[in-house]
């Protein structure tokens, strides 16, 4: 049902911008007055933006979480928090399991996820939050996951790792419910000689790299995360008993996942998580995020060609999308599969005349005309008759003005903290909201 749905969405946008095009405003003043050659201006199949888990939309929130380093440094925590078709919440009829119900296990994951993110920010487990955010993707299996990336007021120090993330089996004696759960979903495997057919071997080594070296304490590691304390039963860890492939084998430390006793203990789930140390995996965690499904395409062209080749980007989205049937419910529900918090205002970067343009054959003249303003040339036209804009950075102007999409320009904040010397000028709560940006 959802890809009909979906081909009708991708048809509109066909249908109705199949005459829209783009193009560099200076390409196309150049073209209406000059050549007259109008017809092979700007890609006549364009994929925007604003059509959710397009690549420009997910190219789009890969940049936010980027300001979002900019703005406020490496995030803390990086935590992987994956649905329980277990859970207590999931009431199935007799006979039914959760692969029959994903309308279930879609609303129940929902509000699992709303809670853990409300619980975080606001009885500050891990401390006070300064922004967030989190991508919703889905196994092969059907189940999904959630990447989310916490930034703390106060950054987490290294001999701190140890009271939130744990990589040892806990003792049964001391807290049995923990040690079931952590048993149940926190153990990787396993692999290796014990299971060589395990889908994380490739050519006979474990992609997650387990099983992990034991260690005695916490260590920084050289690759952005820290070597997490994993006692040996001689140093005083545990080991436990499961029940594989009609076996039973006998794992200790070395092949417990990174978890967060408190997270764990709260949602009884598969929930990783990982102390974020180094710039080196700052990219990585942003764009891994935001990375969309994977795809490779290729396609065979004449060497020497003088046609103009038009780019379909809905074509390609179409061929590398992959729908499951928990993933076509979410999408039918209307659930979000990105949040963030604060907000991020766009702001575009151009060379002069260099702004792209959107026109058909009818508007063409009065677009190369009269452009369109942008968030930029506002900006120049603001200083101009605002002084206190005047002594402003360009990334500074959304923390005291609003940018008004139909007049397409800027006015100032109604709202906010009142601006020392000056009259009538407020700026946004920067603890709350603060307006981020970058170039598009």
């Amino acid at each position: 049902m959802y890809a009909k749905i979906e081909s009708e969405r991708l048809q509109y946008i066909r249908f109705n911008q199949s005459k829209l095009r783009s193009e560099e405003y200076i390409h196309l003043r150049d073209a209406a007055k000059h050549d007259g050659h109008t017809k092979q201006i700007g890609k006549l199949t364009i994929l925007p933006s604003s059509y959710t888990g397009s690549p420009r939309h997910m190219h789009s929130y890969a940049q936010d979480a980027i300001i979002y380093v900019r703005q406020y440094g490496r995030p803390d925590l990086f935590i992987t928090f994956t649905c329980n078709p277990s859970w207590d919440s999931i009431q199935l009829l007799p006979g039914q399991t959760s692969i029959d119900r994903h309308d279930i296990t879609a609303r129940v994951f929902r509000q699992k996820l709303k809670s853990m993110i409300a619980f975080m920010v606001k009885y500050e487990v891990f401390g006070k939050v300064r922004c967030w955010m989190y991508s919703v993707e889905w196994q092969k299996r059907g189940l999904p996951h959630a990447h989310i990336l916490i930034w703390l007021y106060q950054k987490i120090t290294s001999n701190e790792i140890d009271k939130v993330i744990s990589a040892e089996i806990p003792d049964p004696n001391v807290d049995h419910e923990l040690h079931e759960i952590v048993t149940k979903n926190m153990i990787h495997g396993p692999c290796g000689i014990l299971n060589p057919k395990s889908p994380c071997m490739k050519d006979g080594t474990c992609t997650k790299r387990y099983p992990r070296t034991l260690i005695q304490n916490t260590i920084t590691g050289n690759d952005g995360y820290p070597l997490y304390r994993r006692r040996s039963p001689e140093q005083g860890g545990h080991v436990t008993t499961i029940r594989m492939h009609k076996q039973e084998i006998q794992v200790d430390n070395c092949w417990i996942v990174p978890y967060s006793p408190l997270l764990s203990k709260t949602y009884k789930a598969h929930i990783n998580i990982e102390y974020c140390n180094s710039v080196k995996s700052i990219k990585y965690i942003c764009k891994y995020i935001n990375k969309g499904s994977d795809m490779a395409v290729f396609a065979m062209e004449p060497k020497h060609t003088t046609e103009t080749i038009d780019i379909d980007e809905i074509s390609q989205y179409q061929a590398g999308r992959y729908i499951s049937s928990n993933k076509a419910i979410w999408r039918i529900l209307m659930f979000p599969i990105h949040e963030r918090s604060p907000p991020v205002a766009h702001l575009a970067i151009h060379l002069e005349n260099g702004q792209r343009v959107y026109f058909t054959e009818a508007t063409l003249q009065q677009v190369a005309e009269n452009p369109p303003p942008t968030t930029l040339t506002s900006f120049f036209t603001l200083c101009q008759t605002d002084p206190f804009a005047r002594t402003l950075l360009y990334s500074e102007v959304p923390t005291y003005y609003t940018w008004d999409p139909s007049r397409k320009g800027f006015a100032r904040r109604k709202r906010g903290q009142p601006v020392e010397g000056q009259t009538n000028c407020v700026q946004s709560c920067p603890d709350l909201s603060s307006p981020l940006l970058y170039p598009q």
